[in-house]
């Protein structure tokens, strides 16, 4: 399957979309960042902030799907492309759990919250996030070169 569209405009942006070295220890330097920021996530819960519920929430999903692109050598500064990236691991089926969705409306709910002041209610759900971050664990664990290969010649 080739890119998309927005997969094409991420690459034609100047920090859109790069394929660089994979990196081990950047993903597991992110990966740590996630697991720091969903404790933070927890602390922040009885808060009563959901400006930075809905921040927390966001990071610690969007760390560890950078640990992700890390591991695999994908580089990319603008969000939307991360996630777009993200959606076309799924469609490749490298990820066989739902992120990109999840992403897209974390994001929009920081978004209005911290930019917007909404104050919009955040609804966090700590097992689910918690196994999300198992989840890219156990696909970092288990990717092979091949895999890696293969994503980054079709990107």
């Amino acid at each position: 399957m080739s890119m998309n569209n927005k997969l094409k405009w991420c690459r034609n942006q100047k920090n859109g979309l790069k394929l660089i070295e994979p990196n081990d220890n950047l993903a597991e330097e992110y990966y740590r960042n996630a697991e720091e920021t969903l404790k933070m996530t927890r602390q922040t819960k009885d808060s009563a902030s959901n400006m930075w519920l809905a921040t927390h929430k966001y990071y610690t999903e969007y760390f560890i799907s950078y640990s992700l692109l890390m591991k695999l050598g994908i580089k990319s500064e603008i969000h939307s492309c991360t996630i777009e990236i993200i959606r076309f691991l799924e469609e490749q089926e490298l990820i066989s759990f739902k992120l990109s969705e999840t992403l897209e409306s974390d994001k929009q709910l920081r978004i209005d919250n911290q930019y917007y002041l909404k104050n919009k209610p955040v609804n966090i759900d700590f097992q689910k996030l918690s196994n999300l971050l198992l989840d890219v664990r156990n696909t970092i664990d288990n990717l092979k070169s091949e895999d890696i290969k293969k994503i980054r010649n079709l990107l």
